[in-house]
């Protein structure tokens, strides 16, 4: 039985099709990145889709190439608002069909209200604009799209209690955001469950966790950290991971326990109980 493949995003794609249009123009990498002005080691990583030329690369690729403005403009549609190493798990998050995360302080951006992402954005930069807040807002909110209409992705939600505990964003925001969760859970639309802090340790207390999984291509796994992101297709570490995500789940309260604990929490802070 064949190996499902890993699922190919845009960036992937274009960078095959450089891969193509290389060899077809009978040029090494060293070759094309000469006349690029780059080395033969970034083209690899545009050829593998890990990483995506500027427009003035695109357009030295282009003139090698004989492609007449085809990169330019294909990378007008693959230029991400997202930082590097996120920006292929939002692909990616659009073509799953199931994803299971574990938060373990924040609410997942997927269910981030206004108030709630404004401060997360507004604490961690020290410098900004009105006009920068409001941008970084739009893209984080954005991604809540994926729960509208369809009922795919099918999505599992665990949190660790303490992101029901942190009061970001005052008492107000606080308590929409959980009750934005708990609304999205009574109506189907994920399936939510609370890791208590009475459980102790636990298999996902070092790191946040997102398990994706695809119709036709193999599951991947996405841990993150300060200014960093790990996305992983090994086998052995997808798997891992799953297991990790499946005992901490059996630590966690039933879902009505769960929702019942989330509605308390906000009904606490909207009376600044907390």
């Amino acid at each position: 039985m064949a190996k499902p493949r890993t699922p190919r995003t845009q960036r992937e794609k274009y960078g095959e099709e450089l891969r193509l249009r290389r060899t077809a123009a009978d040029l090494t990498q060293e070759e094309l990145g000469n006349q690029v002005v780059c080395s033969p080691t970034l083209i690899s990583h545009f050829e593998a889709g890990r990483r995506l030329p500027g427009p003035d690369d695109a357009q030295r690729i282009d003139q090698a190439l004989g492609t007449d403005g085809f990169f330019v403009r294909w990378l007008e549609d693959l230029e991400s608002k997202y930082t590097d190493h996120f920006a292929t798990v939002a692909e990616l998050e659009q073509q799953a069909t199931l994803i299971q995360q574990f938060a373990l302080s924040l609410v997942p951006g997927i269910f981030q209200t206004d108030g709630y992402a404004r401060a997360l954005f507004r604490a961690y930069r020290p410098n900004h604009t009105a006009e920068e807040l409001d941008e970084a807002v739009v893209i984080r909110t954005r991604r809540s799209r994926i729960l509208d209409g369809s009922l795919q992705p099918v999505i599992w939600t665990l949190l660790d209690e303490s992101v029901l505990r942190r009061r970001v964003g005052g008492p107000q925001a606080m308590a929409e955001q959980l009750h934005k969760i708990t609304d999205l859970a009574e109506a189907g639309r994920l399936r939510l469950h609370v890791l208590p802090f009475g459980v102790g340790a636990h298999s996902l207390q070092q790191s946040l966790l997102t398990l994706m999984s695809f119709e036709d291509s193999a599951p991947v796994a996405y841990v993150e950290g300060f200014l960093t992101g790990n996305l992983m297709d090994d086998p052995a570490l997808v798997t891992a991971s799953q297991t990790a995500y499946a005992l901490a789940l059996s630590d966690a309260l039933s879902q009505q326990e769960s929702l019942a604990l989330v509605r308390a929490a906000a009904e606490e802070h909207a009376h600044g109980q907390q």
